[in-house]
């Protein structure tokens, strides 16, 4: 579209070397057009007569780069200062060549040109390692607001392929067009989908099984003997709070009991043994998978540390590489600050069981009848609200704290400084996530004592007993919550938050964005677009990439730290919460395309960072399957009542040693878990007022009956109990064992790479010492 032009301002041109050539008249002046495929663009807000020493720096940071042979273009408006910046072709060549001599990074032979990503990799480096006279690097500068941002362009042509074949939500069930991916945002991001999308297409077996096991819960509806025995059951259960609480019936929890029954059955077992199993081969095959794309990428050698030195020669000949360094006294004061830390976490997990303490309290003293029934479940719901915001505020403080502590390591390079922040993020994330969960599944109902001797904080607060439906209830509760709160709102700000960024950002441009309308731009076969000059005029891409939000180098962290914590989520407690696989599943159909669709369009272009692995989280996702065999063979054995019910099978009900009966073999299940407490006991007299122990229909009851296995006279454990126990504890060994065995088989089985990828690189390898014998 032709629009009107005008002549450009003198000092538009003087900035662009053109006046002087023609003799300094504006009005004979030759079109002038300037390449808009800029390595990288600098943005500053004009300085006034006040700060003149922001001033000297910035055109100081200038300076320098034009000592290293980099043009810059800078472009002026009323209030922005935009700095494009083009690097000469030698400085590519010189980084051609120290790949090639590299032992640990390649370049392909049948390569030609410098790809725009390696470009903007190169220049990235190079800004963030140019310093000025007063020793301040481009981070200083950009956090005393000498510079107001820095960003590479986006493309507008791949943008717009990119757009339309991947980041647009038609496309949720369609591939990823991973190559393309990595041509444009470089190999790391690629990765990142690549990792993200072969997650997604492994839970669909996870998922249709752990639906298949909820439904296999749903049949006990009307098969168990276990829920018609609740249904029916004429027991009178002590009070669950002091003073307001009054004695309830068991069948009042016919409903809880069914519930408890869709995750607490024999499929869990076999699913959980399933997972743990599963969470290995997701791994080793995603080895496998992963192997076969760094291959055709040719960066199976690649180092990240070598590449770190080639970039630094090329950015200065004469410098030296930094040292190695340890100190234990350093690694003392960290190891020191993040114990605190996570004892800080953990004591926020104490404050959250109080809470829910004091709020069931409260609820069951209070006027309404309703809140006063259901107690404890509205305290739980409550607490697991809590432990949502406690959540969203510790992650903040956890990315902070481990910031610092980085810092105080004094690391080598980049890649040493985010393997480091990694490990302390997760640790910090993880324990911020599941300590109240581990809590839950594996303390609740345990550490609570009995009637008469119930244990109390402040001596007042009865500590709380699992759900009424069974201690699994409360984990299931506790995670549906969290998980489902989690991802919903997680995927809700992380879509909104940056469209809105980009719309203030749009109205808060607008003039600079009239002031462009006069630009013609146009672009070539190739996609690079050129702009006409005129008066005052912005080159519009410039504008339009300033105002889409901006990333840094951990933003790709935040998205692999979010989708490792809900593989936590879906491994850890699958037991407890066999629909875990299915949400989850869910949720990252609807990631995928959220990060690609924020990625593309709504943020500036992230820095095309090179990588043949997803590094240290690789580490990170073994641990988790590990402690996932271990934390499913708990909640199986110590907080499910699957145990119990085996040993009540085979050696206290009907069927016990053998014999046949026409009755169900867990028939008086339901009575053999329950113990009797007498109001004629004086410890029982002095925490149940006789007013507790009458039923809603005005009966008075003597003894009440509550869930342990006790004797009636000095509350000792029974040997039952102790079989149970020493069964649980038989069962976690057998079952880790078991499973760690599945876990070694399955990583052998597998091979790491396949076989056409190791023979490609062993007959890449051979050419390549052919070529040098000659």
């Amino acid at each position: 579209m032709q629009t009107h032009r005008r002549q450009p301002s003198i000092e538009l041109l003087e900035l662009m070397g053109v006046v002087k050539e023609n003799g300094g008249d504006p009005t004979n002046i030759p079109p002038v057009h300037t390449p808009l495929s800029y390595d990288y663009v600098l943005v500053a807000k004009t300085i006034g007569d006040r700060d003149k020493e922001t001033w000297k720096k910035q055109i100081a940071f200038i300076e320098e780069l034009q000592r290293k042979n980099l043009k810059v273009t800078k472009i002026i408006d009323d209030d922005i200062v935009f700095y494009g910046i083009q690097a000469p072709k030698e400085i590519f060549e010189r980084y051609r060549y120290l790949l090639k001599v590299s032992d640990a990074c390649s370049w392909s032979s049948n390569q030609s040109g410098m790809p725009l990503r390696t470009r903007i990799r190169i220049v990235h480096f190079i800004l963030n390692h140019t310093h000025i006279n007063t020793g301040e690097d481009l981070r200083d500068l950009l956090k005393k607001k000498v510079f107001e941002a820095r960003f590479c362009l986006h493309e507008k042509k791949k943008q717009r392929e990119l757009r339309q074949s991947w980041a647009r939500w038609t496309a949720c069930f369609q591939g990823q067009p991973i190559t393309a991916v990595r041509n444009y945002f470089g190999e790391k991001v690629a990765l990142y989908y690549l990792w993200l999308g072969w997650y997604t297409y492994l839970l669909i077996p996870a998922a249709v099984i752990g639906l298949v096991v909820f439904l296999h819960g749903l049949t006990y509806f009307n098969s168990s003997p276990l829920i018609k025995e609740v249904c029916e059951s004429t027991a009178v259960m002590c009070p669950l709070c002091d003073r307001k609480c009054k004695v309830w019936q068991l069948s009042d929890t016919c409903t809880y009991t069914k519930l408890s029954l869709l995750f607490d059955n024999v499929g869990t077992v076999v699913f959980a043994m399933f997972m743990a199993v599963w969470a290995t081969l997701f791994l080793e095959f995603w080895k496998r998978h992963r192997a076969s794309y760094v291959c055709e990428w040719n960066v199976s050698d690649w180092n990240e540390e070598e590449e770190e030195l080639i970039l630094q020669i090329v950015n200065n000949s004469n410098s030296v590489p930094k040292q190695h360094k340890h100190s234990y006294l350093r690694s003392t004061v960290v190891l020191i600050c993040v114990t605190l830390m996570i004892l800080v976490i953990i004591g926020l997990t104490h404050a959250l069981v109080v809470f829910r303490v004091m709020v069931a309290v409260r609820m069951a003293q209070g006027s309404w009848q309703f809140l006063s029934e259901y107690s404890n479940i509205g305290a739980m719901v409550l607490g697991a609200f809590l432990h949502y915001l406690i959540i969203t505020v510790m992650t903040r403080i956890n990315k902070i704290v481990a910031r610092k502590l980085c810092d105080i390591e004094e690391t080598r390079s980049f890649a040493a400084t985010e393997k480091s922040f990694t490990v302390k993020m997760f640790t910090f994330q993880f324990f911020t996530y599941f300590s109240s969960l581990f809590y839950v599944a594996f303390f609740l109902g345990r550490i609570n004592g009995h009637p008469g001797r119930y244990v109390r904080i402040a001596g007042e607060y009865r500590l709380e007993e699992c759900h009424p439906g069974g201690c699994l209830t409360d984990l299931f509760i506790q995670m549906a919550i969290i998980m489902t709160l989690k991802q919903t709102i997680s995927n809700v700000f992380e879509f909104s938050v940056p469209w809105f960024h980009r719309w203030r950002k749009r109205r808060g441009t607008q003039k600079l964005q009239r002031t462009c309308a006069t630009c013609y731009l146009k672009e070539d076969d190739d996609g690079n677009s050129e702009a006409e000059l005129c008066e005052n005029c912005k080159l519009r891409d410039w504008l339009r990439n300033y105002r889409l939000n901006n990333v840094n180098s951990f933003s790709l962290f935040n998205e692999f730290l979010e989708i490792v914590i809900q593989f936590s989520f879906t491994t850890i407690f699958v037991a407890a919460f066999p629909l875990a696989p299915l949400l989850a599943l869910i949720n990252n159909i609807i990631e995928i395309r959220l990060d690609a669709i924020k990625m593309v369009t709504l943020e500036r272009r992230m820095v095309p960072n090179k990588t043949n692995d997803i590094g240290i989280w690789t580490e990170v996702l073994e641990a988790i399957g590990v402690l996932a065999v271990i934390a499913n063979g708990l909640v199986i054995g110590v907080s499910s009542d699957f145990i119990p019910r085996m040993v009540y099978m085979y050696r206290y009900g009907p069927c016990a040693n053998g014999t046949a009966t026409d009755s169900d073999c867990m028939a008086g299940y339901i009575n053999n878990t329950l113990s009797i407490a007498r109001l004629s006991d004086q410890d029982i007299r002095n925490e149940f007022l006789p007013s507790q122990m009458i039923l809603p229909s005005g009966v008075n009851v003597s003894s009440c009956s509550y869930k342990d296995y006790r004797s009636d006279g000095d509350y000792s454990f029974t040997p039952q109990f102790w079989l149970i126990l020493a069964v649980r504890f038989a069962f976690v060994i057998l079952f880790e064992h078991v499973v760690v065995i599945c876990k070694f088989v399955a990583a052998w089985f597998v091979p790491s790479a396949p076989i056409n990828v190791k023979n490609n690189r062993l007959n890449d390898k051979f050419q390549r010492l052919k070529e040098e014998n000659r």
